[in-house]
């Protein structure tokens, strides 16, 4: 096995450049800088090995195909590297190093995703710390599973989602303590529970056809029931608290019991940055559960959303997937 970290280049704003439509992904021009950064570095980093999507994208432009991919780049190299780092764009990491760890169950080595708010090109870049940071954990043997690094912090990849759309302490994971705090010391906390452990594998193929939709005040039931048509097979519903909705809007849950009798899973997450989804605590989330949809607890909408589609896409029966939505399978839910 090679000493070197994989490092992929998948597109972002931290190898990006300035051109006539704005700042974008360019092919070829990243590589040169993290070189630079690697080979002065007096042997405190890790060498590398360094590949790039072609074409990097814009992380606005990902689709859960482009999730896919990377994870069956990884799979390839695992027996290969240490370590790994994904180098991505910040509008959609969170949702990409949620499906990573689903996509690649007991993986059980360093993935750590990361990118930067700037350029790398700039002078006031936050990607070259970034890309340091994500080296070293990569090189690490104690974080064994996909994470998320940006800033100070490193953050269990499923349980993470952005916060600021130009700081530069972008993520954060309420619901979940850091993996990590990076300062002048990576100290790892010890206290968050492993990942389940497993054989390494790859799911591949098609993922599921899934949708998130967001509650609010005066929510039209005819938009619910039009969401839920063919090829839809699931949906995380982003309710209210502790994962209430308006129970007294028969149109609202008749939506969802004809979406569950069809065989759609709906998921029940809370909009709320902390807390939980708790079954029963309140009669307008017990009428939730009652017209067929089952609680998310505390994961991300971006978690829901991704394991929703992997589960989906491996063919398992509805009563599977429903099950299993409510399990903890890769740190991503706390019941």
């Amino acid at each position: 096995m090679s000493d070197s970290v994989f490092v992929l280049h998948t597109g972002g704003t931290i190898g990006m450049v300035d051109t006539a439509q704005g700042s974008a992904p360019v092919a070829g021009a990243l590589g040169p800088y993290l070189d630079w950064i690697v080979d002065n570095s007096a042997g405190d980093l890790p060498p590398i090995e360094f590949l790039e999507l072609d074409p990097p994208i814009d992380s606005a432009n990902a689709t859960p195909e482009d999730w896919c991919a990377i994870a069956r780049v990884l799979h390839e190299r695992r027996d290969h590297h240490p370590g790994f780092v994904v180098l991505h764009g910040t509008d959609t990491m969170a949702y990409t190093s949620s499906a990573l760890s689903f996509l690649l169950p007991s993986f059980d080595k360093p993935v750590v995703v990361t990118g930067s708010q700037i350029p790398i090109s700039r002078t006031r870049s936050d990607g070259r710390q970034n890309f340091i940071g994500a080296l070293q954990v990569a090189a690490r043997a104690d974080v064994r599973e996909v994470s998320l690094l940006f800033g100070e912090v490193v953050l269990r990849g499923n349980r993470a989602t952005k916060i600021d759309a130009s700081g530069l302490d972008a993520f954060d994971s309420p619901r979940c303590a850091p993996l990590a705090d990076i300062g002048i010391d990576i100290v790892v906390n010890r206290s968050i529970a492993p990942v389940a452990e497993g054989q390494s594998r790859l799911v591949d193929g098609q993922l599921g056809k899934v949708a998130a939709m967001r509650l609010f005040p005066g929510f039209s039931a005819s938009i619910l029931a039009n969401l839920c048509q063919p090829p839809l097979q699931g949906l995380v519903l982003e309710a209210y608290g502790a994962g209430n909705g308006p129970a007294n809007d028969r149109d609202f849950l008749a939506a969802i019991e004809s979406a569950t009798a069809r065989g759609i899973i709906v998921v029940v997450v809370t909009q709320c940055v902390r807390g939980s989804v708790q079954p029963g605590a309140y009669a307008t989330g017990s009428a939730l559960l009652d017209a067929g949809a089952v609680p998310g607890y505390d994961m991300t909408s971006e978690a829901a959303l991704t394991k929703l589609a992997v589960l989906l896409g491996e063919g398992l029966d509805t009563a599977t997937v429903a099950d299993r939505m409510q399990r903890n399978i890769a740190g991503e839910l706390t019941r």
